[in-house]
């Protein structure tokens, strides 16, 4: 079978895109052919660890789809350019693996699911929390009924990157001092909307104070919270802090079924730490309820599974977008998906703006 080639755009050093890179090299079925960012000793570090020419190198993003041989473009450049370069990508006949999130508008929300219905193109959002091993464990418990009927769940994601809002060499302002915290909201509603199997149909926000890092605009908000109402009549909440100093960083789930509830911990350190000592109670089972190691990365994953970042995650999420193209399936996390957890910390971003009102949620079926 002919390989997949594999295009990657937003390299940052040996970090998130060639992460995938790497699983994508790995990968018996796909291979790195090309490789764009607009810093060119990045570049020429990348082109040497992959082993391409200088043909397939590119500083400009319009050359690289233009020239590039590759069938799938991976996208890890700042969020306000993902919108438009997964839509020309799309619409050059190019497969798209987008890192989160989406887009930072709801109009270009919109666009990035209209371009992939009208190519046909494969868009899927890597949003690799989904992939998390206990996610994974709690999604089949649910799909089992062992929780029954799903009606709350919140989660939490405050990690300090203060040094991302504001150059600390230079003082200058970065992308990131622009997007409030509730807008990068992915990682949150990612996996709660795949373990209800839900949308958000309206949202509300509350958080304007910058007490923390006064001097830097929206992306310095010290905490925002959001709280959800979905189509099946769940209620979440989630709260996201970029500048809270809490360390280490949390990422925390709980789920709430009216035959018990899950969660996992808030000690461990999410991104070194490979168990989170957490809770399950089943009614019923449990007069109390059971501490449970909750794992990252899944235990039973092949070698080459630890190749990219986040433990197993990135690698069960790779698996299922090239299995996606091959059998001409919907991605796991298609654009009308990828919007659907995208669009509600957009949208209670402004909800808080306004003064914590309710506002309705776009949906791009």
């Amino acid at each position: 079978m002919k390989k997949l080639k594999v295009g990657l755009v937003g390299l940052g050093g040996l970090g998130r895109g060639s992460a995938y890179g790497n699983l994508f090299n790995v990968h018996p079925r796909t291979q790195v052919s090309a490789i764009c960012d607009i810093n060119k000793n990045v570049l020429e570090e990348c082109r040497k660890y992959f082993g391409l020419r200088n043909s397939q190198c590119f500083d400009n993003y319009d050359e690289f789809i233009k020239r590039a041989d590759m069938d799938i473009v991976v996208i890890g450049t700042p969020i306000p350019i993902h919108a438009e370069q997964s839509i020309k990508a799309m619409e050059a006949g190019k497969h798209v693996l987008c890192e989160v999130t989406m887009a930072n508008n709801v109009k270009d929300c919109e666009m990035v699911v209209r371009t992939a219905r009208k190519t046909g193109m494969k868009y899927m959002m890597a949003e690799n929390y989904c992939y998390f091993h206990y996610i994974r464990e709690w999604r089949r418990m649910i799909k089992e009924g062992v929780l029954g009927r799903i009606f709350y769940a919140e989660a939490e994601y405050v990690h300090q990157i203060r040094d991302l809002l504001r150059d600390p060499k230079t003082g200058n302002l970065l992308w990131r001092a622009n997007r409030p915290p509730i807008h990068y909201i992915s990682h949150c509603l990612g996996p709660l909307l795949t373990l209800l199997n839900d949308r958000v149909i309206k949202a509300t926000g509350s958080g304007k104070t910058s007490f923390i890092v006064s001097d830097v605009g929206v992306g310095a908000v010290d905490m925002q919270v959001a709280i959800f109402e979905t189509a099946k009549g769940a209620v979440i909440k989630a709260l996201r802090s970029q500048v809270a100093p809490r360390e280490p960083p949390l990422v925390y789930y709980s789920i709430y079924g009216t035959r018990g509830f899950v969660e996992n911990g808030r000690g461990a350190h999410p991104y070194a730490q490979n168990v989170s000592r957490g809770f399950l109670f089943i009614e019923g089972e449990d007069k109390t309820a059971r501490e449970v190691d909750w794992y990252i990365s899944d235990p039973s994953a092949p070698e080459e599974a630890q190749k990219g970042g986040h433990g197993t995650s990135e690698y069960y999420l790779v698996r299922d977008f090239i299995n996606a193209i091959e059998t001409d399936t919907i991605p796991p996390i298609d654009a009308v998906k990828a919007a659907d957890i995208t669009l509600p910390g957009l949208i209670a971003h402004e909800a808080a703006m306004k003064g914590n009102v309710w506002l309705d949620v776009p949906h791009f079926e």
